[in-house]
């Protein structure tokens, strides 16, 4: 069994957890971050890599309660951007060491900018200089982050749903019930993947979305690089629509995710047309229609404006098993540091060659 697969099963344990947790003993924390939020004037998310996904998440569940935020890329917002006095920036992180965040921070201090730092780190820079932390000290995946990207993604989901004023006792319990539920779903999942044509080493993959599952949708886009070392895209269901369908040829490989309510049909209608016009089409969804797709992950019940926290599961699952079946090692990086502490280049002082594969 693969390390990366091992994080991945541990998973739906981890989540329901860090949901309990934030839910009682960090409850107070978890408020008081969310009347500073209330009461700011503008409120920014910001992270990298798969910390900007769950900042992607979060970002969706603010607009839904009709309290619009700015998320922004955290190093396009240190370059590119200025942050208003008084503002107050959510920064989410998973070790919170990368270079972007430290001096991000320091930019927010110099702002008079509140942080509100989210990270599995509790001796981290992002821990310690933030004005409210939210430490999760969840255990690290050993490479691809799996339980560090959905525990931070729960946490900022809880916080933004908590200022918006839809946090309560009955959501908590929602929450709890779909990772239970989860967790007894893998089994199966991992059923369909052992026999399905969906997944083969060398296609072209393309990941579509809506809303909060955008932030799942380029979730899979970054294991597919990361673990199975192989380029892949994530796009908007609706931006695909506008132009990018040009590419769709025969075995072209698309994963959809299908809201619980809303654009059911019409993204349905997208999978059954790239059917038609020879693609292979995996469906991640509630209640999905019976042959839909040719792989189809059948989701357990959640609100479907949280269906974000499970709905990568199937997809991280896909990931291991096409990384196995390329003869990819997962569990490594050829390339890319575990932390990435500066901002130049790619390659560590003294190297000048890739890694060897594995």
């Amino acid at each position: 069994m693969t390390y990366f697969l091992r994080d991945i099963l541990r998973q739906p344990d981890e989540l329901e957890r860090v949901v309990d947790y934030l839910c009682t003993a960090a409850r107070p924390t978890v408020d008081r971050a969310a009347g500073i939020i209330r009461n700011a004037r503008h409120v920014y998310l910001a992270g990298m890599g798969s910390s900007w996904h769950a900042a992607l998440n979060a970002g969706c569940l603010f607009h839904s309660g009709g309290f619009p935020v700015h998320t922004r890329d955290a190093a396009d917002l240190l370059h590119f951007g200025r942050l208003p006095e008084n503002s107050v920036i959510v920064v989410i992180s998973r070790t919170g060491r990368s270079a972007e965040i430290v001096h991000l921070l320091s930019e927010a201090r110099r702002s008079k900018t509140t942080i509100i730092g989210i990270t599995n780190s509790g001796g981290s820079p992002l821990a310690q200089q933030a004005q409210v932390p939210i430490v999760l000290s969840v255990a690290f995946d050993h490479a691809v982050s799996v339980n560090t990207y959905s525990t931070l993604s729960a946490a900022a989901g809880i916080l933004a749903s908590a200022a918006v004023g839809s946090f309560d006792a009955s959501l908590a319990a929602l929450l709890l019930r779909a990772c239970r539920d989860s967790a007894a779903a893998l089994v199966s999942w991992q059923e369909q993947l052992a026999c399905t044509r969906w997944l083969a080493p060398g296609a072209t993959y393309y990941f579509l979305a809506r809303s909060s599952s955008l932030g799942s949708c380029n979730e899979a886009r970054l294991l597919w690089e990361e673990a199975v070392k192989s380029p892949a895209t994530a796009l908007g269901t609706a931006s695909f629509r506008h132009g990018p369908q040009e590419i769709v040829a025969k075995n072209v490989r698309f994963g959809l995710w299908i809201d619980g309510e809303r654009m059911r049909e019409e993204d349905l209608a997208v999978a059954r047309d790239l059917r038609q016009l020879g693609a292979s089409v995996m469906l991640i969804g509630q209640q999905l229609p019976e042959d839909a797709g040719d792989l189809m992950f059948q989701l357990p019940h959640i609100p479907r404006e949280w269906q974000f926290l499970i709905d990568v599961l199937p997809a991280q699952l896909a990931a291991e098993r096409l990384a196995r079946l390329s003869g990819v090692d997962c569990d490594s990086f050829r390339i890319c540091s575990y932390i990435v502490e500066d901002e130049y280049g790619l390659l560590h002082e003294g190297e000048s060659v890739l890694k060897g594969p594995g």
